[in-house]
């Protein structure tokens, strides 16, 4: 082979090995940043987690779920949807809490899914809708007979005239919740970590140790891989619901029991708390179709936001730090609302 034909070859072979690696590079460019969805309604069957005046966790969280799905199915039909439940049972027909968070994490898991949101309900922790309480309203004369034998006598005391009065349960609006794997840096900053907090969880201590190694380890991936990509996620979720008129309670972490799934699924996830059941209003909202819609078309919003933030390349620390992840609770202004909620 002269000098001439060798040139050729190489540059040949140069040329197709540029073809080659840029075809590899539209392939990775145009392989969907969401390829996998799961969606998770909370609690179910023997579960019901917290109640309300007429409804339940489950219910509501399920039947909000199925309509996000569908909405997503529509939305980003490029995505594959993955229901941890559609049926009012615990996850995989299970009847046990535990194995039924297991089964969640590990499901989600076996599919690879990009992304993992949880939908659940808030509660107070005090009576659905409120309560009876007494208050001192003013004062009275009493006589009373004081002493004993020949020291008895009448004395007379101001003794105090009692109310009843209805207290409403009121504590409502949304919250977003991600893991906390740590607290330091930007994230502190971030997000609000107060411990005021209503959600009515299932105790999953005995589903993991979160002191065992296996905990440890899966905290520090949590935080290098997926704690910014969660962190934007939940800020843009609070954000779309506050342009829908509610009131948010911020972006909220924890790394106890609770929210367990959340670190132990290898993607990013968040878990949204659509609203409080024990406040009668909020509860009639999240029931209503026309608030499950609105929770759905926020929810969807935000993951849409999220989808092109990672597709133009913006990081989730950029993002994060240049959005609002406490809004300002806001009162709802329409005037066909239900309520404030």
């Amino acid at each position: 082979m002269n000098k001439k034909n060798l040139y050729r070859g190489i540059l040949s072979f140069f040329i197709a090995g540029i073809f080659i690696f840029t075809g590899i590079g539209v392939w990775a460019q145009q392989k969907p940043v969401l390829g996998t969805i799961i969606i998770d309604p909370g609690h179910g069957g023997i579960d019901p987690g917290a109640h309300g005046q007429f409804s339940t966790e489950a219910a509501v969280a399920l039947s909000v779920s199925l309509k996000l799905g569908k909405a997503l199915a529509a939305e980003l039909p490029e995505s594959k949807l993955i229901f941890t439940r559609t049926t009012d049972e615990l996850p995989g027909g299970l009847n046990n809490i535990h194995d039924a968070l297991r089964y969640r994490a590990d499901l989600a898991n076996q599919a690879k899914g990009d992304l993992f949101i949880a939908i659940h309900c808030n509660a107070s922790g005090s009576r659905a809708g409120g309560w009876y309480a007494k208050r001192v309203v003013g004062y009275k004369n009493r006589t009373v007979w004081v002493g004993k034998g020949s020291k008895k006598r009448k004395k007379t005391v101001r003794v105090p005239i009692y109310e009843n009065y209805w207290v409403k349960n009121n504590m409502h609006g949304t919250e977003t919740y991600i893991w906390a794997a740590d607290r330091t840096g930007y994230k502190g900053e971030a997000i609000q970590s107060t411990g005021e907090t209503g959600e009515n969880v299932e105790d999953s201590s005995n589903v993991l140790d979160l002191n065992s190694p296996e905990a440890m380890i899966r905290a520090q991936l949590y935080e290098k891989k997926y704690f910014g990509k969660s962190l934007l996620l939940a800020t843009l979720v609070e954000e779309e619901f506050v342009k829908g008129g509610r009131v948010s309670r911020g972006v909220k972490q924890r790394n106890e029991k609770g929210i367990w799934v959340l670190q132990a699924t290898g993607m990013p996830s968040i878990l949204v708390e659509t609203g409080f059941i024990t406040q009668t209003e909020e509860e009639e909202y999240i029931n209503s179709e026309k608030g499950q819609e609105e929770i759905v078309t926020a929810i969807v919003n935000a993951i849409k936001r999220y989808k092109a933030s990672l597709e133009g390349g913006i990081t989730p620390v950029q993002q994060a730090s240049s959005v609002n992840s406490t809004p300002e609770p806001v009162q709802p202004v329409r005037a066909d609302s239900t309520g404030t909620h």
